[in-house]
């Protein structure tokens, strides 16, 4: 099924929740929507449901032009951020209803009802009502129904939000398996850059109602078109430090950075003088290699999260985060030396649009 989007765009009185917006999804494939909290992702995805209807702009489904349709004359299957289940039927029944009201034969329900069960883990609360659940058995509930309905649309509204960290690590791995056997085209809003990673597809990155940028999601992610792409996918926050192009010794371009520091780089005319560099936290690292930058820092806090050290540190060129592999213990006021490969950082023109993207290297495992 073919979903396009033209020139969507809703108000409601005075105020923009949408700009005019084009998209596309890729059919039978997943297409993340990611943004923080009020960029309009549920606004996008309520026009895409046909429970609102846009201001201006079409909603076409394989070129028919379904804009006025009501979500009940549509086959779109959605999951909301608070799981919504019949109270008064067990698991086994939620999970079925799509299933019965499609006509679909009690055996073929059966086991398509059991097979869904199994792989989110929820066989063994079949014959149990929703309340006798807990609120992650109960969001596997709504996410089974909304599969069993196989419809060609599925939305799903930050469906893992509500969730503890560990059960939201699991289901995103299985929902990635089940999207990835499934003839469905989804759409999947999150908040989260490293869940938008994880399912891969595609991501259209949103920011206060517009789409900023389209694409293959790892793609997006090491090529962000703009500033405001790479604030919105990268978690913790890109670094980002002011600049201007200056002419070094010897007559070589480059650029100055905040603080004084100044590196050689060829930089194109368009890219204006008053620059940005970005540099991801985990491209900085304690240990220096030939040809790094190194800045001199001094430690304001270390969190440790699961296998990494994030550090925030104060340095002449600006604040600092970075991502550190292992537990690393910093005193407060420490000083710390990061290094980062010239090759790793990013260039944003004065318009705020990409000019240099790190250099990518290829491993064995097919990732960069």
């Amino acid at each position: 099924m073919q979903l396009s989007l033209e020139q969507v765009g809703k108000t409601v009185g005075p105020e923009v929740h949408l700009y005019p917006i084009n998209l596309a999804p890729v059919p039978g494939d997943v297409t993340v929507l990611l943004g923080a909290t009020q960029a309009g992702k549920t606004s996008l995805m309520r026009i895409m449901a046909g429970l609102d209807t846009p201001s201006q702009g079409k909603v076409l489904v394989d070129g028919q032009d379904v804009t006025g349709v009501p979500v009940r004359q549509r086959n779109v299957a959605m999951v909301y951020q608070q799981f919504i289940n019949y109270p008064s039927m067990r698991v086994y029944d939620n999970i079925a209803s799509p299933l019965k009201l499609a006509g679909i034969d009690r055996k073929a329900i059966d086991a398509r009802v059991r097979e869904l069960a199994a792989k989110l883990h929820i066989e063994v609360f079949l014959d149990r009502l929703p309340a006798e659940l807990s609120g992650g058995q109960q969001q596997r509930v709504a996410l089974a129904r909304a599969l069993a309905k196989d419809a060609p649309l599925m939305l799903l509204d930050e469906p893992l939000v509500n969730l503890d960290y560990k059960l939201r690590e699991e289901l995103r791995e299985e929902l990635s398996q089940l999207f990835a056997v499934g003839q469905s085209t989804v759409v999947y809003a999150t908040t989260e850059p490293a869940e938008a990673l994880m399912l891969g597809g595609y991501t259209a990155v949103l920011d206060a109602g517009e789409v900023l940028q389209y694409g293959p999601t790892a793609e997006v992610f090491h090529y962000p078109a703009s500033v405001r792409v790479a604030r919105a996918f990268s978690d913790p926050p890109m670094n980002l430090l002011d600049a201007e192009r200056v002419t070094l010794d010897g007559g070589h371009q480059g650029l100055r950075i905040q603080g004084g520091l100044e590196l050689r780089i060829d930089l194109p005319e368009a890219a204006g003088t008053q620059l940005t560099v970005g540099i991801r936290a985990s491209a900085l690292r304690e240990s220096g290699r030939e040809g790094d930058i190194t800045v001199q820092a001094e430690v304001e806090l270390a969190e440790i999260s699961g296998s990494d050290t994030f550090v925030h540190a104060r340095s002449a060129v600006g604040d600092l985060v970075a991502q550190l592999t292992g537990v690393h213990e910093f005193d407060l006021g420490a000083q710390l030396a990061l290094h980062v490969s010239p090759e790793q950082l990013y260039v944003f023109g004065e318009d705020g649009s990409l000019v240099i993207a790190p250099v990518r290297h290829n491993t064995p495992g097919g990732q960069a």
